[in-house]
């Protein structure tokens, strides 16, 4: 759920170099894609900057990767989600295609938040080391750096978490919309790992979505070769059979 920004730089810089020797970096098919849209979705407390790799490795393969625009994802969970669906529905326009998500951390679950509200929209879900059965149940630091901001919106700081999103209607609202089967046509993929610091393992184990576990850290997730290896041909099935056009 969180993690110091500063640690996400040095896990970049440790585990980087590993990744791009790796064959599965290596070997590209810039057809494979074609012209899918992936929606990436990052993690609490850290921008898009942060889902740059897979980016840069989506690109070469021919998929047409989209930011999220919201920014640090400090916000309000509903606010948040509904981002996430006008953003969705902005790509499905423009490329006359339904969108696949990829998130980390936060950013899966809000992108599974967004795609069970807009399944016309989604044709498939990636969920990074993302807590769908528990948003709350990370490690007691992480979910005290997330309470930490309830204060700021008590002050009237706009665009961060408040209580209603701990305690409130927001809170039960979309823990039960994360708990629902995911829509007929939307499939998800959760990525896990039995070293995860941060996230408990078995709070990504999404029972509507394939499991999939990796030996990474929290931070190293969208790092990690393994995982690459494991998403490339899932993706390439869903640019294969995009499953029609969006609704309109």
């Amino acid at each position: 759920m969180w993690a110091p920004r500063e640690q996400l730089v040095l896990t970049t810089a440790r585990m980087l170099p590993r990744l791009v020797r790796h064959s599965v970096w290596r070997a590209r098919d810039p057809e494979q894609g074609r012209g899918l849209a992936v929606l990436l979705v990052p993690g609490f407390g850290v921008g898009d900057w942060s889902l740059l790799p897979i980016r840069t490795w989506l690109t070469a393969r021919g998929y047409r990767p989209e930011t999220s625009r919201t920014g640090l994802n400090l916000g309000c969970t509903t606010a948040l989600a509904g981002q996430l669906e006008r953003r969705l529905g902005e790509i499905a326009d423009r490329t006359g295609h339904r969108v696949v998500i990829l998130g980390q951390s936060r950013g899966g679950w809000l992108g599974r938040l967004a795609a069970t509200r807009r399944p016309d929209l989604v044709r498939g879900l990636v969920m990074l080391a993302s807590p769908v059965l528990d948003p709350l149940g990370a490690k007691p630091a992480s979910v005290r750096a997330a309470r930490s901001l309830t204060r700021l919106a008590a002050l009237g700081v706009p665009g961060v978490l408040d209580d209603d999103c701990f305690d409130g209607d927001c809170y039960r609202t979309n823990r039960a919309l994360l708990t629902e089967r995911l829509p007929a046509g939307v499939d998800g993929v959760s990525v896990y790992s039995r070293r995860d610091g941060v996230v408990p393992w078995w709070l990504c184990r999404d029972p509507w979505a394939e499991g999939i576990e990796v030996t990474s850290s929290h931070t190293a997730m969208g790092l990690d070769p393994d995982c690459y290896a494991a998403l490339e041909p899932r993706l390439a099935a869903w640019a294969k059979d995009p499953g029609g056009a969006p609704a309109r």
